[in-house]
């Protein structure tokens, strides 16, 4: 975990990602990425010089079979509030569309809400844990696929919304996030 720790505060200072005083939501989808990335940020904020609050957020989007209690447990011991919604995604999507190719739609639906959340709960930041391995994973598709040479970039800003993404993560490998 210091190794990790030491990644995202690198990360977080190299690209501004936060000042003092701000509010910044973690996206958790109950995986491994969103899980460190949200025990990573509630660490950093205990000792970090610019102080900043951490608030978990969980779209819970209808698939069969989720339980995410075990994140509410582990938001309650890294003292961090913990918000659960619930978004109809996959109702809408396999059940009332019944899309084919459903990962595009989900996505957006599932971004939107986050945002929308994050908001309401006055948050200026929204953490999402994409890796380094991702951010290569995203240039080789958008070379194959598009013909365009193109990332994600570490800190995006959302203007009509009045909120900036950031990956504090980014700097971290797959491997090392296993």
């Amino acid at each position: 975990m210091q190794h990790i720790l030491g990644l995202v505060r690198r990360c977080v200072e190299d690209y501004n990602m936060i000042e003092a005083g701000e509010t910044v939501a973690v996206g958790v989808s109950g995986g491994k990425d969103s899980l460190l990335t949200l025990t990573a940020l509630a660490r950093l904020g205990a000792f970090y010089p610019k102080p900043f609050r951490v608030e978990a957020i969980t779209l819970e989007t209808g698939m069969p079979g989720m339980d995410f209690s075990p994140v509410a447990d582990h938001c309650a011991a890294l003292d961090v509030p913990y918000t659960r919604i619930s978004v109809p995604v996959y109702d809408i999507v396999f059940n009332e569309r019944k899309e084919k190719n459903p990962c595009s739609l989900c996505a957006k639906m599932r971004r939107g809400a986050l945002h929308a959340a994050a908001e309401e709960l006055d948050c200026n930041k929204v953490a999402l844990g994409h890796h380094l391995d991702d951010a290569i994973e995203t240039f080789y598709m958008n070379l194959w696929r598009e013909g365009r040479i193109g990332c994600f970039s570490p800190v995006t800003e959302l203007p009509d919304r009045g909120l900036t993404l950031i990956r504090p993560l980014l700097l971290a490998t797959e491997q090392e996030v296993r």
